[in-house]
Parts: structure tokens; sequence; C-alpha cells
């Protein structure tokens, strides 16, 4: 038995919860709904389940989930106004903690019939996320998982966003080491079995810069472009990694 084993059943427990909460949510993501019901769906099924909203009063957050709607990357906020319309596209982003370890994941849903551009983009932004997990090993470097990321999304005229990325996480949210979503093969740290961590790209159609609002969260693109995101939470095992957060429903990208 390795060192880190009970680590990981703790963190299978809190992502299995997390991917849970949004299978649970698929169905209800469609027109006329607004990110605040969402919100309130995802903040009682947590905790019907045994576990807490992780960014619920987080540094001053006031919701339990992130709903990011069309050009907002990241840290949207839920609320009654905002009403899901045809065309949209939202990703939605939940963190569960569960006996004081977290499981952090988020999928990108579309509302009705999506502009095949925004298809393009979320495709895309998926695959560069799988394309970074499927090289994870213990040797590798997280330049490697930057330049994996990076190389698929910008060779399909898209780019990475740089003022976030992924992070450690465990039974502390965010914890070191950064998960950058670009760079070069063969630099930085070097991945170690027991690591845990989310890859999580923030890609936009548009240029990479971006702004962040007046209310100190949501971040836009600042061209107005149209953004996507996924998260899974993965550990690194002795010969490779393991995905917490995948869904039971087999739920990967839309069309669900």
């Amino acid at each position: 038995m390795n060192n880190y084993s009970e680590k990981f059943e703790k963190m299978r427990i809190a992502g299995k919860l997390a991917s849970d909460t949004l299978d649970m949510l698929t169905t209800n993501i469609k027109e006329g709904v607004s990110t605040d019901y969402i919100d309130k769906l995802g903040y009682e099924f947590i905790r019907d389940n045994g576990g807490y909203s992780a960014p619920l009063y987080y540094r001053g957050f006031q919701k339990s989930l992130c709903t990011s709607l069309n050009h907002v990357v990241c840290h949207g906020i839920p609320s009654k106004e905002k009403i899901l319309q045809e065309g949209d596209a939202v990703n939605v982003d939940v963190t569960a903690i569960v006996n004081e370890y977290y499981g952090d994941t988020s999928r990108m849903f579309c509302i009705g019939k999506t502009p095949i551009k925004l298809i393009n983009l979320i495709d895309a932004t998926y695959e560069a996320m799988m394309r970074a997990i499927r090289i994870l090993k213990p040797g590798k470097k997280l330049g490697d998982i930057g330049y994996e990321i990076q190389s698929h999304v910008e060779e399909k005229g898209f780019s990475v966003v740089r003022d976030f990325c992924g992070h450690g996480i465990s039974n502390t949210f965010h914890e070191s080491p950064n998960i950058l979503h670009y760079g070069n093969k063969n630099t930085g740290m070097e991945l170690k079995a027991g690591m845990t961590f989310t890859i999580e790209p923030m890609i936009n159609a548009g240029k990479f810069d971006v702004k962040v609002l007046n209310d100190g969260w949501t971040a836009v693109t600042k061209d107005k472009s149209l953004s996507a995101q996924f998260e899974h939470t993965v550990g690194i095992t002795e010969n490779g990694y393991e995905i917490f957060t995948e869904s039971a429903k087999g739920y990967s990208k839309p069309p669900y």
C-alpha cells in the first residue's frame, strides 16, 4: 500500500460528488432557467449528499457554484437576472468538500442550437484538457502539460488564458503547484506519484487578454470573444494518472 492511498480514496469521494452534481444539473441547464436556479440546485444536491460547496463564502464569494456565460472566462456569479437563452454556452464549475477533501470540476453546457464556431471552441478546449491528462505520469514536467494544451488550441486558431491556472488540491482548495495551461516541454517541476491537482484550461476564441469586472470576481475576455473551459481533478499514480471527477453517466462534452 502506497503512502497516498488514503488521500486518493478521500479525493475519489469528493470528486465523485462534484461530478455527480454536474450530472444532476445537466437536464436542468436549459433555455429560460436562471443561473441562480442552477446554483440553488447544486447547493442542495451537495448538501443532501454529505458535502459542502467550497466556493460558498470563499474569500467573500456569495454563491455555491460559478456560472460563466459566453465571453465570461471564469468565476461568473450566479444571478436571478442571468437567464439562459438559445445559443448561449455556460461553464458550470463545482467544488465539493467531503470530509475536508476537495473535488473540483467544470463542464461546458450549450443552450439550444449552438453556432459552429462555439462548438469548435468547446471541442478544442475539451480535447486540450484530455491531451494534457493522457500524458500524466511520474517524471513528466509541468511544462509538458502546458505545451499539450497550448499547441493544440493555437493550432485551431484559439488562445490560452494566462491570468488563471490550475492548482494543487487535496484537503486545501488551492495549494501548490500552479498548473499553467501554456508552456514548453521538459520545463518546470517534475511530477511525482501522490501529487493531486486540477487541469482547467480556459480557452478564448479571440485574444487571451482578460479583465476582472467591478464585482471583483467575474473575469471576461477583453475583446468580448467567446471563452470555454473544462476542468478535472487528477492524481499522479506510480505509472500514470487517475481522474477523480469523471462523470458516472459518461458525460464529457456537449451534447450530453
